[in-house]
């Protein structure tokens, strides 16, 4: 069984939206958004995932979650045909973090066949198995910064980064909120020889005003490094709330 988020009264995360965020910014996807994370970000925008009632997680937004509510567990075939009854034919798996659930996420991919095309948003903390390698399109890989409020032996792990970076089909997506951060991407791009064309800086702010704010400066800051800046469109468009 696979643990899924909840869109509210026990609906799984199931939903057809466009993609955001990222090098597919703008394709119509399905996005199906799992239960559960290895790390805690205090900036995260879907902390119902992780942040449930009885844990000593911090967070900005200080709420905590009942896990009864939030948590839905369904079988790879329901979520395959769940996704088959929405129009898009490209699915994403998000989280929370997909990746703690990979024998699910290659079940889902079997089941939907190879006309529906698979990408996958990671924290690039655990290492992707060949099976769901060659099922998956794209990996949007989002490691955290010293800005998550994790410590770093658990957010960076060199030797997964890595082993993303030797697939051509792995881009990888920084939250950044000032050059402290920007030298921080700087540093791990170049001391782990992370592909230079496949990096992607993204403005922090779940509001389209802070967005705006933020993202003419972050603009500045890809171009100056050769790297690709990216919005969070579904934000500008819909706001920022569950099943966008």
């Amino acid at each position: 069984m696979m643990r899924l988020a909840t869109l509210g009264e026990g609906q799984p995360a199931i939903f057809e939206t466009v993609q955001g965020e990222g090098p597919a910014i703008g394709r119509p996807s399905t996005f199906v958004r799992l239960s559960g994370c290895n790390l805690h970000c205090v900036w995260c925008d879907t902390p119902h995932t992780w942040n449930f009632e009885g844990t000593s997680f911090a967070h900005r937004g200080g709420q905590k979650f009942d896990r009864k509510r939030e948590v839905v567990s369904l079988s790879a075939q329901d979520v395959a045909s769940k996704v088959r009854a929405l129009h898009p034919k490209h699915v994403v798996f998000t989280g929370g973090e997909p990746m703690n659930q990979q024998r699910g996420l290659v079940d889902v991919a079997e089941a939907l066949g190879p006309e529906f095309g698979v990408d996958l948003e990671t924290n690039g903390t655990v290492a992707p198995r060949d099976a769901l390698v060659a099922r998956t399109h794209l990996f949007v890989v989002a490691p955290k910064l010293a800005n998550s409020g994790m410590a770093e032996s658990l957010r960076i792990k060199p030797e997964v980064l890595q082993a993303f970076a030797a697939l051509e089909q792995s881009w990888f997506k920084w939250v950044v909120a000032d050059l402290t951060d920007v030298a921080e991407v700087e540093h791990w791009v170049s001391a782990l020889g992370l592909p230079a064309d496949r990096q992607m800086l993204m403005p922090e702010g779940t509001d389209s005003r802070s967005l705006r704010e933020l993202g003419e400066q972050v603009a500045h800051w890809a171009v100056a490094r050769g790297w690709r800046m990216t919005d969070r469109l579904h934000v500008h468009l819909f706001g920022a709330r569950r099943g966008v």
